[in-house]
């Protein structure tokens, strides 16, 4: 993807946060990591399991100075409504941003054209604002945070030891990961 390892474009948006409306903007991503999820829409039937799921690794997240995004094309209104009104959407503790008019979804070029929605998209922020992990899955196939959370570990272990690399199944059968090597070609087993 040409997003890939690109710097987050200029935004302005509002947003849905334990019972405030916020502004967001590009600037928040600075600073720290940062995890955009973009889904298609409020009052669905895949999207609120999504958004559950991200608030029970919510803590997870935050405990390696990760804030979480949700975005649609809904409004902040809509996000305040279904907040309202969802079992497991009333659970949120994150920011939900509204992109009614399309700038951020076309910004991450994650705007399904047709319908006026945005994909399901998620996006891995570095601290300088950085683009360093995308994943894209068809409208019905839901994320699962747990994944998420284990690329994010990967992103910022590589950021935070340079010439190290995160092999598969890295940080699950060892702790150590190797260095970049022409050496390393062939050598890992299943």
């Amino acid at each position: 993807m040409a997003l890939l390892g690109t710097v987050v474009k200029p935004f302005k948006a509002q947003a849905y946060h334990n019972g405030k409306f916020i502004e967001v903007t590009e600037t928040d991503f600075k600073g720290k990591w940062s995890v955009v999820c973009f889904y298609p829409a409020d009052f669905s039937r895949v999207c609120p399991t999504e958004l559950e799921d991200l608030q029970d690794h919510y803590p997870a997240f935050r405990e390696l100075g990760v804030e979480v995004y949700s975005v649609s094309t809904d409004t902040h209104f809509v996000h305040k409504a279904w907040h309202e009104n969802s079992e497991a959407i009333r659970k949120v503790t994150y920011p939900m941003i509204g992109d009614p008019s399309h700038a951020l979804s076309k910004n991450f070029e994650i705007l399904a054209e047709e319908g006026g929605l945005a994909n399901r998209g998620t996006f891995i922020i570095d601290p300088d604002g950085v683009i360093q992990a995308i994943e894209i899955n068809a409208k019905g196939i839901a994320r699962d945070a747990s994944i998420l959370l284990h690329k994010l570990k990967a992103a910022q272990y590589i950021r935070n030891n340079p010439g190290e690399v995160c092999p598969a199944k890295w940080g699950r059968e060892s702790a150590a990961a190797p260095k970049a090597s022409l050496d390393l070609a062939g050598r890992f087993k299943r």
